[in-house]
């Protein structure tokens, strides 16, 4: 969208700009059909060149986690359509899971559950809000005081599925977490999936340095604390996850050797 929009323009954008190099983050379960495709797109909307990277790798990147070390490093990349679970040595994903649940599926799940449960038909923007202001994926009132216990409320409006008019109604943070218990939990199996593969001197660096969380649906309050009791192995949150993985297309566009060792599939037209 944005190599065309700069086309549009006209000569006044300098060349550099309006046929830019790019580097887009791919998951990592993608066919290579799929990656040439994305590929040969970029392409022709007009980059001079186009590399990819794995979203995984591209996240690493972007949290300044060393990927070249012989050492393991566990990333977990919650987005908004898939959640890339991997573990990264000497440049390399060693063992790595593409999860078709993410964040998306989170507000698909918020809205199903309040239409069986309450009748209402409920828009996936209203859902997603939902999600933001009571969303959750562990009881926050354990271990909190007395006067941190109160359950949160939310009012959403929607459609009534038996009159078809509009309708209010108060839901409470257990409903929205109980409503996104499958999906959540299927995320925590596909971490221990990929940790149950993962070479056991890789394990104990893991174990040592903790698995780290990113993306968009990593900001579900809760979500690092039912890992860690899952897991029995430390969670760093990402201070900016809405953006590691751009970030880290962002420093591997501009260190060419280390796009070279990290691209997928690139070059020129």
């Amino acid at each position: 969208h944005y190599i065309q929009l700069v086309h549009s323009v006209g000569s006044s954008i300098p060349v550099r700009w309006s046929r830019p190099r790019v580097v887009i983050g791919i998951p990592s379960a993608v066919t290579e059909v799929e990656r040439r495709a994305v590929w040969e797109a970029a392409l022709s909307s007009g980059a001079r060149e186009a590399f990819l990277i794995e979203e995984p790798m591209a996240a690493a990147v972007g949290e300044g986690i060393s990927i070249f070390q012989p050492t393991g490093a566990m990333m977990v990349d919650i987005g908004g359509g898939t959640t890339e679970i991997a573990i990264i040595s000497l440049g390399g994903i060693v063992v790595g899971r593409s999860l078709k649940v993410a964040g998306y599926d989170m507000d698909h799940a918020i809205a199903h559950y309040i239409r069986l449960r309450h009748g209402l038909i409920l828009g996936e923007k209203s859902a997603e809000e939902l999600k933001i202001k009571i969303g959750s994926a562990y009881e926050s009132a354990k271990g909190a005081h007395k006067e941190d216990k109160r359950e949160k409320l939310a009012v959403v409006r929607g459609r009534d599925i038996e009159s078809g008019l509009p309708k209010s109604l108060r839901i409470t943070e257990v409903e929205v977490r109980e409503a996104l218990s499958t999906i959540i939990a299927q995320i925590i199996n596909g971490i221990s999936d990929v940790l149950e593969e993962a070479p056991p001197e890789l394990t104990g660096d893991i174990l040592e340095n903790g698995i780290f969380l990113t993306g968009g649906g990593s900001m579900l309050p809760g979500l690092d604390h039912l890992i860690v009791e899952r897991t029995h192995i430390p969670v760093i949150r990402s201070e900016d996850p809405l953006t590691s993985v751009v970030r880290g297309t962002g420093k591997v566009l501009e260190d060419e050797a280390l796009l070279q060792r990290v691209k997928v599939i690139g070059g020129l037209k």
